[in-house]
Order: C-alpha cells, then sequence, then structure tokens
C-alpha cells in the first residue's frame, strides 16, 4: 500500500516524500512541477501533471494502490491571490474536489491536508487555539478554510477521514542538506535573509518596526520544515488508528520577530546583512503564535528543531551549497 503525496517536488512536500521513505512507506508523487523541482524528490514514483486532470488521475489511482493521501498541492502566495482570485479558486477549492472525487471512486478514505494559520484571519488572543474564529483576511487563506470545509462535508456524507493542519512559517532544511527552500518569486523571510547573506539582494525590507512588540516588528512562530513532515506522517498514523476527522495546529509556540531573524542569520551566516525599513504592509498582523497543546497531545507530536538558530543554521547550509537553489 502507497501514501499519495500531492504537491510532493514542493518545499514542504518533498520532504515529507523523503521523511515517508525512511520510515519505509511506498510512496506516489503528483507534481504538476510549475513550483516543484523534480530534484527534490529523493525517491517515490512520480506522476506529472495536474490534480484538475481527472483521467490523470483515475490514471494514478487504477496503477497503484493507494491507502491515504497526504495534500500539499495548491498556489499559496497571500499577495497573488487578492489580485488573481480566481487562480486560487481554481487551483486550490476545485483541484481539491478533483482529488476527493478520485478517492471517492478510489475507494481511498483517509486525507491529510496542508492547512494554514491565515485560515485565522487577524487572531482573537495568543497563542491560537483550533477553536478560534476563522475569518481569513485573504483570498488563499479563505480557499484553504473552503477546502477544510469541504472535506468535513465528505466525511459526514462519504465518511473519508482527514486532518487539516493549520500551520505556521515552515523554514529550515533536510538535514542531508540535499534538499531545502527554493522558490520562484521567494516571499518568506529567512531564505530573503539568506539570499542578502549571500549578496543576491542588495537588503532586506522590514515592512514596520512600530507594531506593539518588544522590538517594534512582527513576530512570527517558526517550524522546521523537517518537524512539519514529522507531523504529517504522524498524522496519517492517527487515522490508520480509525480515529475520527480532527484540525490540529502545528507551531512551536514560540515567537521570533523580524529583527531576530535578521539579527540571528548575521551570526549564523557571519555576514552583513543590509536592512531597509519600510511601511508597514496592509493586513500584516503583530503576531501570530500557535499552541499546539492538541497535536502533542493527540498526535504525540514534539519539535525537534525548536531553536531560531539551528532552524537557520540548516536553511543556510542549504543556501549556501546551493546558492541558485536547484537550478545550479
Amino acid at each position: 500500500m502507497a501514501i499519495l503525496v500531492t504537491g510532493g517536488a514542493g518545499y514542504i512536500g518533498s520532504h515529507t516524500v523523503a521523511e515517508l521513505l525512511e520510515r519505509g512507506e511506498e510512496v506516489v508523487v503528483i507534481d504538476n512541477l510549475v513550483t516543484g523541482h523534480r530534484e527534490a524528490l529523493l525517491g517515490g514514483k512520480l506522476y506529472e501533471g495536474d490534480l484538475r486532470d481527472k483521467e490523470l488521475l483515475a490514471k494514478l489511482f487504477s496503477e497503484n494502490e493507494i491507502e491515504a493521501v497526504i495534500h500539499f498541492a495548491a498556489s499559496s502566495l497571500v499577495g497573488e491571490s487578492m489580485k488573481d482570485p480566481v487562480k486560487y479558486y481554481d487551483n486550490n477549492v476545485y483541484g481539491t474536489q478533483c482529488l476527493l472525487e478520485a478517492m471517492q471512486k478510489a475507494g481511498v478514505n483517509k486525507i491529510v491536508f496542508s492547512s494554514t494559520a491565515a485560515t485565522y484571519g487577524e487572531p482573537e488572543k495568543v497563542p491560537i487555539e483550533e477553536t478560534d474564529r476563522t475569518e481569513p483576511a485573504n483570498v488563499y487563506g479563505e480557499t484553504k478554510l473552503t477546502m477544510e470545509r469541504m472535506m468535513a462535508w465528505f466525511d459526514k456524507v462519504l465518511d473519508i477521514k482527514y486532518v487539516a493542519l493549520r500551520y505556521f512559517n515552515a523554514a529550515g532544511a533536510h538535514s542531508s542538506g540535499k534538499i531545502g527552500e527554493d522558490h520562484r518569486p521567494e516571499s518568506h523571510l529567512i531564505p530573503l535573509v539568506l539570499q542578502t547573506a549571500l549578496k543576491q539582494r542588495e537588503s532586506i525590507a522590514v515592512f514596520g518596526e512600530d507594531y506593539p512588540t518588544e522590538d517594534g516588528t512582527c513576530v512570527r512562530d517558526y517550524i522546521h520544515v523537517s518537524d512539519l513532515a514529522d507531523a504529517h506522517v504522524r498524522a496519517v498514523t492517527y487515522l490508520r488508528s480509525g480515529s475520527v476527522s480532527s484540525v490540529f495546529n502545528l507551531g512551536n509556540g514560540l515567537g521570533f520577530s523580524v529583527k531576530q531573524v535578521i539579527e540571528t542569520a548575521k551570526k549564523v551566516t557571519g555576514l552583513e546583512i543590509p536592512v531597509v525599513i519600510q511601511e508597514r504592509r496592509a493586513g500584516d498582523p503583530a503576531v501570530l503564535v500557535a499552541s499546539s497543546n492538541k497535536a502533542r497531545t493527540v498526535l504525540g507530536w514534539n519539535p525537534k528543531h525548536a531553536d531560531l538558530e539551528n532552524i537557520i543554521q540548516s536553511a543556510w547550509n542549504w543556501h549556501s551549497a546551493n546558492p541558485q537553489g536547484y537550478g545550479n
């Protein structure tokens, strides 16, 4: 029996594929390679294509004995989602509908879904808990919440069990140094900071330093990508045990400010990182930190790489060895 990983050639997907392979699982991947990289796959059987291609999905399920699905495939740029909502509803929501339809036809009834903290919008309190209000502030978060609701109905009506994992800022790279973070364009803070250290950028922009935080910059919960991969595999085990559908936050429960990230990157790299202060961006909450008590208790999940210096060091190992990403 195999685990199907959609979007498995992407950043978090490829690390999850690596984790599954290390645990002796058979892995099948579907990825259209628009944002993913063939070189990021350390194994598994790849189907190159799109979830909205129903014939390809039917072929994949007929050719492989799929036990469960881990679903990463989605568009995930907040800014882009506010300019092109059609793309996000088509790719994220309709793509998920096609996947669930194919699963139902093939008799596959377990799915672990990569959701997001963006489903919460402006948090009511910190740390954020799974029972808190969900009012997304952007199209991306709204499509992810729609995908969660779709899965809840498929569970009620068709008994397809799901786990939705809402996580915060993924960062870092695999301990082997073979795979890491390579987005085009890059939008995540830590790789942008490291690109600045490598002189691929003139400076790193800090959007606002007048937030009600210790140093005036936004505070976020950074979680190592390998810890995320571990959580996805644990969620599959949870569903294998016959457990009910559920939602879990994934985070370290620790907040680090933008300035703390930059200062830690300077320490790790030993290089200068020029900073330019710019105005706040609309819709950026001051603090986003997760409570992961439920995941720790129910899934037995404990982040092994919670230290910010450890996270940035692993990312630096990848970026310094692969300054052009997978394009080397």
